[in-house]
């Protein structure tokens, strides 16, 4: 068996850390842009067919839905990506134990 340096598992929780940062962060940018397209979408709409607050409130309320899909998608591609930090004694005890498993 390996012993593992401690360092070496500070820097890939730290890693993983920046890693969700990331995205949220992409989440939270993605939010702004979908909600700010709406609101612009709806006051230009509302400017061309003189129906003021209508297109604008109509818009920005739809814009929420889609945001929420949007963020669900954002966020499931880039964990699907994402190993979770684990330690390699851990891993090595547990294909020891499922060796004598027959599934």
């Amino acid at each position: 068996m390996s012993q593992t340096n401690p360092k070496d598992g500070k820097k890939r929780q730290y890693t993983f850390n920046l890693a969700l940062a990331a995205v949220a962060g992409q989440v939270g940018c993605l939010t702004t842009v979908i909600i700010v397209a709406a609101l612009l979408a709806g006051l230009f709409i509302d400017s061309r067919l003189d129906t003021r607050p209508t297109f604008t409130i109509l818009l920005t309320v739809l814009s929420v839905p889609v945001t929420l899909g949007a963020m669900f998608w954002v966020v499931r591609r880039v964990t699907s990506r994402l190993k979770p930090v684990s330690d390699t004694n851990s891993t090595e005890s547990q294909e020891e134990g499922n060796r004598g498993r027959d599934d």
